[in-house]
Order: C-alpha cells, then sequence, then structure tokens
C-alpha cells in the first residue's frame, strides 16, 4: 500500500529527474514512463482485491483437492484461480478506471501534446480562449462517465465484498 501513501506529484518529479538523458527520457516519449507510473501507483487496488479474494476462498477446497492426489499447481490452476478470477478482474477494473484519471503524474511527465493523456488533455483544452472550457468539459464528463462505468462494473464483480477490498 506504500505506493498510495507517496504523493503522485513526488513520485513524477522522482521519474523525471532519474530518467531525463536515458532511454526513457520524458521529454522524447513519456508513455513507458506513464505505464510505469500508473502500473506502480495503482498496484496496490488489484494486490488487495487478489489478497480479499484469497481470504474469501475456502481452505477446505485446496486441501480437499490436494488430498486426492492433486498437485499444488493444478489446484491453483483448477480450484483457487477460478474462485479469485472475479475479485483479480474487478481489481484490474478499479487499477484502470483510478490510473485512467490520474492527474499529479500526466501533469509532470507527459510534455508533449502527441503524448497527453486524458487529464492533460482537459487542462489543455481549457486553456484554449473560445471553445476551451466547453471541450474541457465535455471531456471531463466522459472521463467521469468512464470512471463510473468501470466501477460498476467491479462492484457487480464483487457484489457485497467490494468493501472487503481495503481493510487491514
Amino acid at each position: 500500500m506504500m505506493p498510495l501513501a507517496l504523493p503522485g506529484v513526488v513520485i513524477a518529479f522522482g521519474y523525471l529527474a532519474t530518467f531525463t538523458g536515458t532511454p526513457l527520457d520524458p521529454f522524447v516519449n513519456p508513455v513507458p514512463l506513464l505505464i510505469i507510473s500508473y502500473s506502480v501507483r495503482r498496484l496496490p487496488y488489484s494486490v488487495r482485491a487478489a489478497y480479499a479474494g484469497f481470504q474469501q476462498t475456502s481452505v477446505a477446497l485446496e486441501e480437499a483437492s490436494l488430498s486426492v492426489g492433486a498437485s499444488p499447481v493444478k489446484t491453483l490452476l483448477s480450484i483457487t484461480a477460478p474462485l479469485i478470477l472475479a475479485n483479480v478482474v474487478a481489481g484490474g477494473i478499479m487499477s484502470f478506471s483510478a490510473a485512467m484519471m490520474e492527474v499529479s503524474d500526466s501533469l509532470i511527465l507527459a510534455m508533449q501534446e502527441p503524448f497527453f493523456p486524458i487529464t492533460k488533455a482537459i487542462y489543455g483544452l481549457n486553456q484554449r480562449i473560445q471553445d476551451g472550457p466547453y471541450l474541457a468539459s465535455a471531456l471531463g464528463t466522459v472521463g467521469t462517465l468512464i470512471v463510473a462505468g468501470c466501477l460498476l462494473l467491479a462492484n457487480r464483480l464483487l457484489g457485497r465484498s467490494m468493501g472487503e477490498l481495503f481493510r487491514a
């Protein structure tokens, strides 16, 4: 859960200072660093979802599989994986929706317009004089609807266990 505790601005400036002048230079192409940053910062959502799935899975099912001669790998693939699949997918959806509207990393790492993620595009559109605020509002609404749809889908997959993802 440590990546959630660090501000995105700190991580983005760290990447900027570390990778300037290397093959991952954000001034040339920020896409690899944005992917790394989004992945590291949102990985806890997926990990917590998988952990919640493991906690909800009965150990007796795995023990029964092992007692009839299945290997640990076969037990994992045929018993455990199908039981936690909804949790893993829901965690991935939550990670995607949170990364999609990430602001701090996007504003700092994306410096050229062809590489702007949605949040930086909204910021850039808002700076236009004539129609900028209207376009930025429309794009923000689309982003909000996509995030809401992702959260509804994750909630549908997890059902009542959605609140269990972040309990310590």
